[in-house]
Order: structure tokens, then C-alpha cells, then sequence
């Protein structure tokens, strides 16, 4: 009598799970987690430094029933290592537990329907009524429906991988599973691309941290490390002292520092915040404070209180009353380290008060957010290539006078290569660099500790916490933000604005690439571009990353470039439909192709206008748009002005730095360039006011302002 299968014990198997795919260093296949244990740990097999550890374990025992075990991994052992042509590849080991969630949904509806789970039971009707099933919820996108459904048809091709076989019929008849799902591709990019005025501060005070906070955290760093240093050799001394003998030594000490403070007019050192959730009320003003700042006394006094918790200062009668008498007459300080708090060159004052051993570990994790988003979006990496970058990445070209020529990165792509990875360069500007410089400090203990040399360790692990940043670098860039609102902003003037919800804009690490792309394609002369140099930083991403290696960068930047055409032109659209005027030569023409689509959009407000419709009718004229700081081109090679300056027109793009806006057929001009004209008249102005300039310089200055004023006086007034 044959058993059934869901009454079956899954069988004991000793292959390991991963049977060819390549392993990092220092790993063997002896050591590979076996398709019969309780976990699986695919780690060894996983290169990208951001992987998350739970991404690539799996717990068979957080399902309940046998035959769901027995199936769940007969199935991810044929994804892993069977290889089926035009159908899928292996699947790579990092993407072991989103497999595992998809499958379990569908393993779970099909044994609840059966009663157990039995892959040779599972018909048509079944599929079918677990689509109805993921579709009914609506807040669930018909892309994730089809890619829960992959997992049916992944049964049927796999069969013959399966040990008691996969489905007995093709589902679907062979339809793709997005297909069912009713999910339609689009191309365009869905991750959200930083507005404006949130990328702006962002990167500003990034910059800032990098370039000017940096020094005083990694001074801080290199104190506390002193003191550490001196309270473990001193502890080591008294050691071997008699109890009475060793108490008076740190008396003597804890008196000697402070002597010190007195003589410098500084005050007993309290914590920057509340310290295990205790305050303290001065004795004099009766002000409520932050408690006395115990551990960096014990740093001075040579005391390892884990080590002698009894010997807490705080704990001691005598040195207490000490305490409190010294803090009574030299009043306090905030922090209380030594490392002196550079001024901001933006407030003219202290950025911060003192460092104490809570606020420096904070600020170092700031400091690691800032110099990623340095990193992340001046250089165009994804976040898996950002944290790829390992101690001695960086390189600079030097040409023969000295002077530097380039900077390069180091680094690893994963994105369409195999699960090692492919070597690659990126040219970069000097904000990276520093950025760079600034990580292989704050990097250089905590990697060491930890045996590696990645550029983003944890910075203060913990005995059971990951070593690597990874996938917490979104919660850090998160906190980064707040930081940044609570501690250089206010409620009704944050740092960073929310987002058009009014919730806090929640950054994630692939709108930095999408954002750099857009601006480089869509504004090399924005607000963002006086600050870093914008036109270095193409040029750098296009030489270094795009131009050197297939990580699709350029490609990207050409689909940001053209949504970024077709979302100008909308909001040419838009403005029209709110009575602005255009001008320049092209205005009529661009006015009048504006009003037709209107027309024939019919009598609905612009704010409800079939967008996709519009888009469709506007898409040729997008095509041709390319923005400008003194006006904006429609691009039609046959007239255009600048083509006709050289000898050897590129057909297909304007010649921007050639451009006569006032002249050219091809050029628009509306409020948006206003602020360029409007500076242009101010320095002719200034100019004029030259005592020294000619009579016919003065008439020529002349002749150009007029001009200037011309055109600005045709232009729509800013918004009030």
C-alpha cells in the first residue's frame, strides 16, 4: 500500500544546497547548509556587501505542517540549482527568502483547499482561484499579483526537478503569470526622484558634515580612544594595590582633573542628554539638567567600573559629595570632552556643544549617513555598488605639474553579472573624494575589530548585531533627516520639508540615482549645480561610470532625459492653461500647439485632463525640448542658430552654449528664466557704473541692456 504523500516524513537529505554556485573566501561546500537542516544559511554564496542576513536565511520550522516543509524545499533547491533555458536561470542565492514568502502564500491557499498539500492534486481551478484571490485585494498592484503567481508556473517547469513531480498540467496554458495578473509594463522608472527643495539641504549639509563637522568627530574619536587607552593602563596599575591605597590614587587622579577644569574655567562635565532615563536638578538654580557625566570622571580617575562596578563614583559617598561640591562651584558643561567644536562657518558659531561618549557615537552615525548620500548621488552608484567600495578604493591621476587630474573608485557590480560580481571604476569629483578620505577614517576601528576592510561597518556593533551596514543604512539616512530637523531646524522651518503628504520625506537609497540622472539630463544648471560643480559631476558620471563599464548608467540618464522632457512640456501645459504667455521666437508657435491639445482635450480644467492622452499629444513636440538657462530650445535642426556656428553640427541635440534666445526659431522663454535675464541686466548695470569703461564700450553696454530689459519685460512676472 503506497502512502500518502502528506502523510509522508520528509527524508533526511545531506546534499548541500547550494551545489555550484560560487562560494567567498574562506568558505567550503563542507560547510554549506544542507537541504535536510532546519535553516538554511546561503550567506557564503551571497557577495553584495548591503545583503541583509535575514534576507538570505530561511527558517523551515516557521511552517507548521510537514508536507509544506517537504515541498518548500524541494522547490527552492530546484530553483537554486537548476539552470532552464529560456524560462529562468539559478536563482541567486541573496533572493532565497523572497522566494520562500511567495511560495509559502501559495502553498499555504492550496493546502487549506486540499486539506494537505499535494502538488499532483492542484488543477486549473485552483490556479485560478488563487489569482481571484490575490487580485480581490485592492491595495494589492497587479505586478506583485503576477510575481505571486510565478510560483504556479514555476511548479509545472520545474516538475522534472521535483522529487515527487510538479503540477501535471501547464497552467494558465503557458499564458505568463503578469499577464494573468493584468498587469501592463511601463518603463517608467516608479522610484520617486527627490524634489528640489528636499535634495538641496540634503546634499548642503552632507557636504557640510563631510567637509567641516568631519574633523572635529574624528578628533573626538582619537580623545576617546586616548582616554580608554589611559583608564585601562592605569586600571591595570592599581591592580595589584592595597583597597585603601588604590581608592586614594583615583582621588588623587579625579582631584587632579579637576584642578585642571578650574584653571581652564570649566565646569564638571554633564551628559548632553538624559542618561538612562535620569536628570538632575541643580542645587543652585534649581535648573533640571542632564546628570553628571560619570563615565568620562571614570576615563580620568583610571576606573573600569564593568570591570569594579562597586568602585562607581556616583556610588561613593566621598567622591560623590566631591562631585557635587565641584559641580556646585564651577557650575557645569555640557559633554565635557576635551576635542575643541569648530565654528560653522554659516552661523558664525559653535556647530555643537562638546562631545560626551553618547552624542559622539550619534554623530559619527550622522557623519556615515552624510558622507553616503555624498557618495550615493554624485557618483550615480546603486547602493550595493556604493557599499562595495572597500579601504583604499579611491585613487587620484595627477597630471605632470602635480595638479589632480582624476579621481577614481574602486568598486563591484552586480546588477546583470554573476553572483561575484565585475570590477569596475567610476571617475568622481572631489566632494566623493572627501567623502571617501572622511570614511576610510571614521571606518579604519570598527572594520579592524571586525577583520574587514569595507569603507560602512557597523560603526559600534554589539556582540549579537551584523558587522556590516547593509540595509540599515535606510534607517540611518532616516534618523540623518531627523537630525538634521530637530537639531538645525525648527517645527515651522525644518531643515528637510516633508513630503506633499506632510509626512517626513522617507528617503531610500534608490532615489539618489534616479535624482542625480534626472538633474544631469533635465537641469546641469539648477539650484544644486553652484554647490557641487554640476557640470564636473556629469561629465565625472558619464567618463567614469557610464562611459567605462554597462552598469546602464547613461542609459538611465537618456530615460530620465526623456521623462524629464515630457514633464517640462506638461508643465509648460499647465502654465498656458493658467494664462501665462511664452516668450522668445518659439513662443507663438509652442503657445499654439499648447492650445490645441487643450482644445481638443475639451472643456475639462487642465487640473483634470486625461494626462496619459496629453502626454501622447505632446510627446512629439517633448522630444524635441531641451531646457536652458536663458531659455528653453524646441529643437528643430533645420533652423536652428547654433548648428549654423560650427563646422560640424551634431543633428541631433542644440549646442546649448551657443544659444541666441532672441534670436533663434527654436527658442522659448518664460518666467522660469527670468532670474538669469534679470542677473545678466544687473551686472550690464553694474558695469556701466565704471568710470573707466569708453564711450564705446558704454554705448555697446548700453545697447545690451536695453536688450536685456526688452526681453525681461516680456516675460510672465514671478508668482506672487
Amino acid at each position: 500500500m503506497t502512502m500518502a504523500a502528506h502523510a509522508r516524513a520528509p527524508v533526511f537529505d545531506d546534499r548541500p544546497v547550494l551545489a555550484s554556485a560560487p562560494l567567498k573566501a574562506g568558505h567550503t561546500r563542507e560547510e554549506l547548509s544542507r537541504v535536510g537542516d532546519p535553516s538554511w544559511d546561503l550567506g557564503p554564496a551571497v557577495f553584495r556587501e548591503n545583503a541583509r542576513r535575514c534576507h538570505v536565511t530561511v527558517h523551515f520550522d516557521v511552517l507548521e505542517h510537514a508536507d509544506v516543509q517537504a515541498a518548500m524545499r524541494a522547490y527552492l533547491y530546484a530553483r537554486l540549482n537548476a539552470d532552464l533555458p529560456g524560462y529562468r536561470t539559478k536563482l541567486p542565492p541573496a533572493c532565497i527568502r523572497q522566494a520562500f514568502n511567495r511560495a509559502r502564500r501559495f502553498f499555504a491557499f492550496a493546502r487549506e483547499q486540499l486539506g494537505w498539500l499535494d502538488l499532483g492534486r492542484i488543477d486549473q481551478a485552483l490556479a485560478d482561484a488563487y489569482a481571484r484571490h490575490l487580485r480581490a485585494d485592492p491595495a494589492r498592484r497587479p505586478v506583485i499579483v503576477g510575481h505571486l503567481l510565478e510560483v504556479v508556473s514555476d511548479l509545472y517547469y520545474y516538475r522534472d526537478h521535483l522529487p515527487d513531480g510538479g503540477l501535471a498540467f501547464e497552467p494558465w496554458a503557458g499564458q505568463a503569470p503578469a499577464r494573468v495578473a493584468g498587469y501592463r509594463h511601463v518603463r517608467e522608472n516608479r522610484t520617486p526622484r527627490f524634489p528640489e527643495d528636499v535634495i538641496a539641504p540634503l546634499l548642503a549639509w552632507s557636504l557640510r558634515y563631510v567637509t567641516v563637522f568631519a574633523n572635529d568627530i574624528l578628533a573626538a574619536r582619537r580623545e576617546l580612544d586616548r582616554l580608554e587607552a589611559r583608564r585601562d593602563r592605569l586600571a591595570a596599575a592599581d591592580a595589584g594595590l592595597p583597597d585603601a591605597d588604590r581608592r586614594q590614587s583615583r582621588r588623587t587622579r579625579l582631584k587632579a582633573y579637576f584642578g585642571r577644569r578650574r584653571r581652564e574655567g570649566r565646569g564638571a562635565p554633564i551628559w548632553g542628554t538624559a542618561h538612562n532615563g535620569k536628570l538632575r536638578v541643580d542645587p543652585n538654580t534649581g535648573a533640571v539638567t542632564p546628570p553628571i557625566n560619570a563615565h568620562l570622571l571614570h576615563l580620568h580617575a583610571g576606573i573600569d567600573v564593568q570591570a569594579e562596578p562597586g568602585a562607581h563614583l556616583l556610588l561613593t559617598g566621598g567622591e560623590a559629595r566631591l562631585i557635587d561640591a565641584v559641580a556646585a562651584e564651577l557650575g557645569v558643561e555640557v559633554g565635557g570632552m576635551d576635542t575643541p567644536i569648530s565654528i560653522d562657518p554659516e552661523s558664525g558659531r559653535p556647530w555643537r556643544a562638546r562631545f560626551d561618549a553618547k552624542t559622539l557615537a550619534h554623530e559619527e552615525r550622522m557623519l556615515q549617513a552624510a558622507a553616503y548620500i555624498v557618495c550615493a548621488y554624485l557618483t550615480g552608484m546603486r547602493d550595493c555598488e556604493v557599499q562595495a567600495m572597500r579601504r583604499g578604493c579611491l585613487s587620484i591621476a595627477r597630471s605632470e605639474d602635480g595638479l589632480i587630474e582624476r579621481h577614481r573608485i574602486r568598486s563591484t557590480i552586480y546588477k546583470r553579472r554573476a553572483a561575484v560580481g565585475e570590477a569596475a571604476s567610476w571617475v568622481t569629483i572631489e566632494p566623493v573624494a572627501d567623502a571617501i578620505t572622511v570614511l576610510e577614517r571614521l571606518s579604519a576601528g570598527p572594520a579592524r575589530a571586525s577583520g574587514s576592510d569595507t569603507l560602512w561597518p557597523v560603526l559600534r556593533a554589539s556582540a549579537v548585531s551584523k558587522t556590516h551596514l547593509s540595509s540599515e543604512v535606510v534607517r540611518q539616512l532616516n534618523t540623518f533627516r531627523d537630525h538634521l530637523n530637530t537639531v538645525f531646524g525648527s517645527p515651522d522651518m525644518p531643515v528637510i520639508p516633508p513630503g506633499p503628504d506632510g509626512k517626513p520625506w522617507r528617503i531610500t537609497t534608490r532615489q539618489f540615482r534616479r535624482t542625480i540622472a534626472w538633474h544631469i539630463a533635465n537641469r546641469p544648471f539648477g539650484t544644486i549645480a553652484g554647490m557641487i560643480q554640476y557640470k564636473h559631476a556629469s561629465v565625472a558620471a558619464f567618463e567614469g561610470y557610464a562611459g567605462t563599464s554597462a552598469s546602464g548608467f547613461r542609459a538611465e540618464v537618456e530615460a530620465q532625459r526623456r521623462l524629464g522632457q515630457i514633464d517640462d512640456l506638461l508643465d509648460y501645459f499647465d502654465r498656458r492653461q493658467g494664462g501665462a504667455s511664452l516668450g522668445g521666437p518659439a513662443g507663438p508657435r509652442i503657445a499654439r500647439t499648447l492650445d490645441d491639445a487643450a482644445v481638443k482635450l475639451g472643456p475639462l480644467p487642465a487640473i483634470i485632463a486625461d494626462r496619459a492622452r496629453l502626454r501622447v499629444m505632446l510627446a512629439s513636440v517633448a522630444r524635441t525640448f531641451h531646457v536652458g538657462p536663458l531659455a528653453d530650445c524646441f529643437f528643430d535642426p533645420a533652423t536652428a542658430l547654433c548648428l549654423k556656428r560650427v563646422t560640424t553640427p551634431d543633428p541631433a541635440q542644440p549646442l546649448t552654449a551657443l544659444c541666441e534666445p532672441t534670436r533663434c526659431p527654436n527658442a522659448c522663454i518664460t518666467a522660469r528664466h527670468r532670474p538669469a535675464w534679470e542677473r545678466a541686466a544687473a551686472d550690464a548695470r553694474a558695469h556701466l557704473r565704471e568710470r573707466r569703461i569708453s564711450d564705446l564700450q558704454r554705448q555697446a553696454l548700453q545697447r545690451e541692456l536695453d536688450r536685456l530689459t526688452t526681453v525681461i519685460a516680456g516675460i510672465d512676472p514671478p508668482a506672487p
